[in-house]
């Protein structure tokens, strides 16, 4: 990363109102002198000025704008940072960005190049630039209230106290290091390892209670399966609000997984409508129903769905004994009598006619129910990212290798390679491959 003062658009590229343009660096206060009659000097940080701007070299005027600078270190990267507020147009903004490339030592930002001096100059560690991308990329609430939490340190802080009890343990076993002839007493030893091994079960009970955040980002999945002619495609329709797959009295007519991504009450999530469930000789079909087999072997939930006129939720028993989470859902619930009803329904089975779009909102609401639990069990502490769970059973690789029987020299070098793997998470250590795969996956403006 060089020292040149950079800028880029932050707002999508297009016709719009407004367009917010944004500049950081040593020089970025350049441009009151050079594109507007506002002197650099006179400028009040943090104080919105409305200005003609104009091109530093033909003083052709480009458009009547807010203007606002930010001096170091209080600003997003930390540096002296100005943010233009022009109209959108493509031609405002072409010749704004065109402008600001014949400055002395300005230049086009990289993608994430804002947050990444962010982070250089302390602004934030890495995992709330996780949370900041993640909150750039949120379509549901959910993974917004997730993002948010990041970006107010939850992670940094349980991974800091982490690291922090290490380090001290580690300038603990150093101490011995320097006076050999000193033995470490007997009391000393069973208190180091003892915090070792309380940091141990801590991370792994962290490990182990995140289950969710790669469905938060990519959707849970929920597959709807059943035999032939049972309604599924009638009901994914009826939950998706739309018709994303065909509904035919012809047995058979699903033979491919067709994939709907809903937004539920803030909970990504992913239905799928399989091959219905039968014994074919149709070549075709046999690898639909393999596939929607595979897709109920691999699903975070079941839906198996039936014909409640025509058979009963015993045909699943196999699927069941498979299935961690379930829902049995008895369809065209509208062509039985009422005995029949309180007899599924007193097995557990969710009575409807997806047809007739009847009791559709049971089945979505025991999904919310069921994902909302998995949630908050969770909620507080998330890994959001998969470097994350990396770093921490590198961790704990070394926390286990750890003892006090051993040289002393290699016992602290098990704590001291821990402690830069939990660095390598907030970025407490020199990470450059990290960095780059993190930043790069960013807008140009942000």
């Amino acid at each position: 990363m060089d020292n040149k003062t950079i800028y880029a658009l932050s707002t999508v590229f297009g016709k719009s109102g407004v367009a917010l343009i944004r500049i950081s660096g040593k020089n970025a206060f350049l441009i009151f002198d050079k594109m507007t009659a506002l002197p650099a000097e006179k400028i009040t940080p943090r104080k919105m000025f409305f200005t003609q701007i104009f091109d530093s070299v033909s003083h052709e005027t480009l458009d009547n704008c807010l203007i606002v600078g930010f001096k170091a270190p209080h600003s997003f990267t930390g540096e002296d940072s100005v943010e233009i507020n022009c109209h959108g147009s493509k031609a405002v903004i072409r010749s704004i960005l065109n402008a600001l490339a014949v400055l002395p030592d300005f230049r086009l930002a990289e993608p994430g190049e804002f947050s990444r001096r962010a982070f250089y100059n302390g602004k934030m560690d890495l995992t709330e630039a996780d949370g900041l991308a993640d909150l750039i990329d949120a379509e549901t609430r959910i993974q917004q209230k997730t993002a948010l939490r990041q970006m107010g340190g939850t992670l940094l802080n349980l991974y800091d106290a982490w690291r922090g009890e290490l380090v001290e343990l580690l300038a603990y076993i150093e101490a011995y290091i320097d006076f050999p002839e000193e033995n470490i007493p007997q009391d000393t030893v069973f208190k180091i390892e003892n915090s070792v091994f309380k940091i141990i079960q801590a991370i792994e009970s962290h490990i182990s209670s995140n289950k969710v955040e790669e469905r938060l980002r990519d959707g849970f999945q929920v597959v709807i399966a059943g035999p032939t002619n049972a309604g599924k495609s009638s009901l994914i329709n009826a939950i998706v609000k739309r018709n994303v797959a065909i509904v035919s009295d012809i047995a058979g007519t699903t033979r491919d997984v067709i994939e709907a991504y809903v937004d539920l009450d803030g909970f990504p999530v992913v239905f799928s409508d399989t091959a219905g469930l039968r014994d074919s000789a149709d070549k075709i079909e046999k690898i639909g129903i393999e596939l929607a087999r595979e897709k109920i072997a691999a699903a975070d939930y079941n839906i198996f769905m039936f014909d409640a006129a025509e058979t009963s939720p015993d045909i699943f028993a196999k699927l069941i004994e498979k299935s961690e989470h379930y829902m049995l859902v008895a369809n065209k619930c509208d062509k039985i009598d009422e005995a029949k009803k309180q007899e599924l329904a007193g097995i557990g089975c969710i009575l409807i006619s997806a047809k007739q779009n009847e009791n559709i909102a049971a089945i979505t609401e025991q999904l919310r129910t069921h994902f909302e639990s998995i949630y908050e069990q969770g909620a507080a502490c998330l890994m959001t990212r998969h470097r994350y769970k990396e770093s921490l059973v590198e961790c704990l690789e070394n926390l286990k290798r750890f003892n006090l029987k051993k040289d002393i020299e290699l016992a602290a070098e098990d704590i001291r390679l821990a402690c830069r793997a939990i660095g390598k998470i907030t970025g407490q250590v020199e990470v450059d491959e990290i960095l780059d795969k993190i930043f790069s996956s960013f807008c140009i403006g942000k």
